[in-house]
């Protein structure tokens, strides 16, 4: 009687935990068809919660971790208010380092943990956050050499704009930025966001006529309303660049 009860209890136990297993998969997926599609704020936070969910039920963290970076990077970068931006992207940070040392050979919490600081630094203003500017480097690299195709060359299209925004005396370089950005557009040359500042980098270098090729071809572009595509916001950024006194000559 013990050894059949004993039996039932084992078999309830691993019964229980395939279902579990596979409501965790479920919310992971289920959040991952949200992302893929995320086009405004209410999608991306359905998509939030259902990761947290995630989270809060599975004991390998990984996965929900790096994903809540990741998509709180998206939602930092539409959020309208400053103050709201750094909160969203310190978040970012704390997800991203929780993924990064649960897996530290692995890219994903090396990347959004190198974007999420990089936003925020662009919200806290350059010069104020120049403290960020070596642990960004450190996660891009580290990403290159793990896997430099990650996020269609996201990590040197990182180094590309870093190098670019930072001044000379704090380690920036224009001649850096372009190697970085052109890797980038080779490792991935439908990136829009990629292009827009591959043409920046051109135009600070004076190479006006392949700075215009860049915004062209982002221009030229189908339309995609997803977030995730980067399209409609790289059309915007081209389009203001393209008023440039530079390229009016």
């Amino acid at each position: 009687m013990e050894r059949k009860t004993l039996f039932m209890i084992f078999a309830l136990v691993c019964f229980s935990s395939i279902l579990f297993s596979q409501s965790v998969e479920e919310l992971i997926a289920q959040a991952d068809d949200l992302y893929n599609e995320m086009k405004d704020m209410e999608t991306a936070e359905k998509a939030l919660e259902l990761y947290r969910q995630a989270l809060g039920v599975t004991e390998d963290k990984y996965e929900p971790y790096w994903k809540i970076a990741r998509i709180q990077y998206y939602i930092g970068a539409h959020t309208a208010e400053k103050k709201d931006k750094k909160i969203i992207f310190s978040q970012g940070v704390y997800h991203a380092k929780k993924a990064m040392a649960l897996q530290p050979e692995k890219t994903d919490g090396h990347y959004w943990l190198g974007v999420n600081n990089g936003k925020y630094g662009e919200v806290k203003g350059v010069m104020k956050s120049l403290s960020l500017v070596k642990p960004i480097k450190k996660s891009m690299f580290k990403i290159i050499e793990i896997d430099r195709g990650y996020e269609d060359g996201g990590a040197d299209r990182v180094l590309g704009r870093v190098f670019f925004k930072v001044p000379g005396i704090a380690g920036g370089s224009k001649d850096k930025s372009l190697e970085h950005l052109e890797k980038s557009k080779e490792l991935g040359p439908e990136d829009p966001i990629t292009r827009v500042y591959l043409a920046e980098t051109y135009l600070a270098k004076d190479r006006v006529d392949d700075a215009r090729a860049e915004l062209e071809y982002v221009l030229n572009m189908p339309d995609d309303p997803r977030w995730v595509s980067g399209v409609s916001e790289a059309k915007r950024d081209a389009q203001e660049l393209l008023k440039k006194k530079e390229f009016k000559k």
